[in-house]
Order: C-alpha cells, then structure tokens, then sequence
C-alpha cells in the first residue's frame, strides 16, 4: 500500500507541474518549493526552541493561530515554524508577525521528510485538522518527536476506516495525541483502538469568537448599512452568486446586500456585475466613498481582507462552497450573530451540521429555498431568536485551546 501512495504522491506531483504552465497558483506551488532546503537551512538555527505547525491552507492556519499565540505567551522562548501546502495560505500569512518561520512543505517523500526535520529539528510538531502525510510522520514518530493532531475530523467514509486504508491507519499510529472536534471523531478513533484522543472542539472558535470582540470598524461598511438590515454573500462563488442576485431582482423587501466573493479578480466582479443587470443600485467597494455609498443599496466587495470584520453589521450571511463540497467559514458570520445560509453539500463540515441542527443556520439549494428562509426569518422575532442561537453556539465553544495546552504541557 505503500508503493500506491508513492505513486499518488508522485502523480499529483506530475499533475501540478503540467497545470503550472497555464494555472498561476499551480505555478507558485511549483516555484515556492524550489531551492526550499537551502532555503531553510540558510534561515534557521535548529538549536532554538521550535514549534512545527503544518498547515493546508489559509483556513488551517486560522485555526491553528489561536494556539500559537497561547504558546508564544506561555513560552517567550519558542520559534513558531509554519508549513503550508497551498499558495493561498503561504502568499497570504507568510509575514504574519505571529510566524518566525514560513514555508511550503516539500512533497512528501522519504528523502525529504529525513532532511526537514534534520533540518529543523523541531521540539514538537502539530497538524492541522486533515492533514496527514505518510513520510513526514513517520519520520517524527522516529525521532521521538512529539506529534499532535489540532482539531482533527473523522468520518466513516474516510480511508482510516476502510479495508484498504492500512496505510492510513498506519499514519495514526504515529500521533503522540489527537485533539478532535466531536465525540463522533473520538468514538471512531476509539473503534480502531486508539485512546490517545480528547474531545477539545473546534480551535476556530476561540478565533472568531475573540475577533467578535475587537473587530476592525469598517466606516464605508458602517455608513452603507445605515439602518437596514444586510443580507451578505460571503466568500461566494457562482452559484450563490446567482440565486442571491435572482433573490435581489424579486423581492420587495428592504434589505441592503453585500456580495463579497471568493473570486476578486477583475474578471469575476464583471461576471457579479452581469448577473445584476443593467441596475445602477450596485457600487464596488473600491470605488465607494462616504458620499456615493448611500446611494446603493448593493455592495460589491471587491477586495480581500475585510470579509471576516464586515459580518459585524450584517445579519443573514449566505456563505460559498456549499454547491461544490467546500464550505467556507460559517463561524465568522455566526460569531457576529448572523443566521446562516449555505448550499447543500456540507456533510464533510459538522460545525455546518450542528449549526443546522440547532436551527441556526438553513440549506438553501435553489432561489425559493432563499425566499422562503427570508420569509420565514421575518416573521415576528425568528430573524432576532435565531441570531441568538447562532451566537450562542460560538459563546459555548469557546475554550478549544486552553484544553490543548493544558495536556501538552
């Protein structure tokens, strides 16, 4: 089973060299990893107090950042080491202040995971959430460094718990610990015989919940909303794009809306742009000042880095992904109180799950899913009791970070 993950791993290896060619992000991943252990070996001093933190993406790091900066205050000492395997975390954090160290993570192979962590030597090392690679764990189990898997997600149809998952299973056996979101996860863990596991929830919380303290004042946004109701389309791809602008040309209520996409390149804004017609009740945000914004009653965010403190003055967040299997961040809106929305396919995101089952957050799949959720929302206090439950959720999942610090140390 070995050979086959070899094989994988060297395939998808062939596959981004050859999208590199014509896909930008393809080809940051390929130049970001070139020269990297020169790279590192030039940078670090292996005999400081480091910390590995592996990270798929953007949102892994989101999640992992709250127990970095619990760590980095208990222990002035540490040096926070910070791997990505995707172009939109690295380019993104690499000169986030929290970091003293950021890479790409070479490809996981024998060769390499042997002269990274010879390299680095790192004191302890945490995964984020789905991140398993073979070569790079079992090196750490073999150097007897501790291992620890930070708000990990099991499932069934994972190969963990298949008949041909041996060398997945085999990865687990490598984990000093494993901190999971839910006891459905701790109880499949359980079933293969593994005890090392806390349920500790979801370290995202303790993020979102401690930005809904503080977060940045957004003026334009403060001025736009004036003393409507928003309804935002968060982090949106096309198909939400289509039905929250279908919603907007049919009703007559008296909303504002925001559309902020997860797609700002200037193509797509004339996309969002088309689907609103030839109304002129729509102005982007960098064209936005405090006297025209008033004018409109939709906002085209068409920037990054604003989305996460925007949900402050909004109240119903439509959030993208959920058409394709990949659910943005529902926590951000739900923090701020806002009743969520998203697409039907969410099964892989159980804080999308139990919000549905708390009753504060719907499924919407066509335009009159939208509608009749709106309706519904409007009717005496539904818009106002759901936002509690929404906030409540964050308030009672706070805590996830503290519990992991206090069994690492």
């Amino acid at each position: 089973m070995i050979l086959f993950y070899k094989i994988s791993i060297y395939s998808y290896l062939l596959a981004i060299k050859i999208a590199s060619l014509f896909n930008p992000k393809a080809k940051l991943w390929i130049n970001g990893r070139k020269n990297i252990f020169d790279k590192i070996q030039s940078e670090i001093n292996p005999q400081e107090n480091i910390y590995w933190f592996h990270c798929a993406s953007l949102g892994e790091y989101e999640q992992g950042k709250p127990l970095i900066e619990k760590l980095k205050a208990k222990d002035k000492s540490l040096k926070i080491l910070v791997s990505f395997f995707s172009p939109s975390g690295y380019e993104l954090r690499k000169n986030d202040p929290l970091i003293d160290y950021c890479y790409y993570l070479p490809i996981d192979t024998a060769k390499n995971a042997n002269q990274l962590i010879a390299l680095i030597q790192p004191k302890k090392a945490f995964f984020i959430k789905y991140e398993f690679w073979f070569f790079y764990l079992k090196e750490l189990h073999n150097n007897n460094i501790p291992t620890y898997l930070i708000s990990g997600v099991f499932r069934k149809s994972q190969p963990f718990f298949k008949w041909y998952g041996n060398t997945h299973r085999k990865m687990l056996d490598f984990f000093t610990y494993f901190f999971v979101q839910n006891e459905a996860s701790q109880k499949l863990l359980n079933s293969l015989n593994y005890n090392n596991v806390l349920v500790s929830g979801d370290t995202r919380i303790d993020r979102v919940y401690e930005n809904s303290l503080k977060p940045e004042k957004l003026p334009l946004i403060e001025k736009f909303k004036a003393d409507k109701k928003i309804i935002i389309a968060g982090s949106s791809w096309q198909s939400e794009e289509k039905i929250i602008s279908d919603y907007i040309s049919s009703s007559d209520k008296e909303f504002k809306y925001i559309i902020a996409p997860h797609d700002v390149s200037k193509t797509h804004i004339t996309e969002i742009e088309k689907l609103l017609g030839n109304s002129t009740n729509y102005i982007k945000y960098s064209e936005a000042n405090e006297e025209n914004i008033t004018h409109h009653t939709i906002l085209i965010i068409d920037n990054i880095g604003i989305l996460a403190n925007t949900y402050q003055y909004t109240d119903i967040a439509f959030i993208g992904g959920g058409f394709k299997n990949a659910l943005h961040n529902v926590l951000e809106p739900a923090s701020f109180g806002n009743v969520v929305l998203f697409g039907k396919k969410h099964s892989k995101f159980h804080e999308a799950e139990e919000l549905l089952n708390i009753n504060a957050a719907y499924e919407v799949s066509y335009t009159d899913d939208l509608i009749a959720a709106i309706n519904h929302l409007l009717i005496e206090e539904n818009l106002v009791s759901t936002q509690s439950v929404a906030q409540a959720y964050i308030n009672n999942g706070v805590g996830a970070s503290n519990k992991i610090l206090d069994k690492i140390f």
